[in-house]
């Protein structure tokens, strides 16, 4: 099993940046399986999305509506994946939910995500 813990969310203006950060820790079989740490998000009366990935050899992909603003990273030694969010858009406002896969699908509790002037 893996426990996520999200950090980083909050409230900023347009134009603001924010960093998440995600935290994975559990059994070390769990741990060794993980082969992919991604983002996604989840605005009011929207489906999940996901906003960007990265593959244990450092492979990325964004959504489009991310690219150029965004950058997704990890320390495997940590355990860590971060999401870099620039130039932040009233539109990025969501819960943004740290997802991991590896012997299994493991989510976060989500953190929220507003920008607002």
């Amino acid at each position: 099993q893996v426990q996520l813990v999200e950090s980083g969310g909050g409230l900023v203006q347009p134009g603001g940046s924010l960093r998440l950060s995600c935290a994975a820790s559990g059994s070390i079989f769990s741990i060794f399986s993980i082969y992919y740490m991604g983002w996604y998000r989840q605005a009011p009366g929207k489906k999940r999305e996901l906003v960007a990935g990265i593959t244990n050899n450092g492979s990325t992909n964004y959504s489009d509506s991310v690219k150029g603003r965004f950058t997704i990273s990890r320390d495997n030694g940590k355990n860590m994946v971060y999401l870099q969010m620039n130039s932040l858009k009233p539109e990025d406002t969501a819960v943004y939910y740290c997802n991991v896969r590896g012997d299994q699908d493991y989510w976060g509790q989500g953190t929220q995500v507003t920008v607002s002037s």
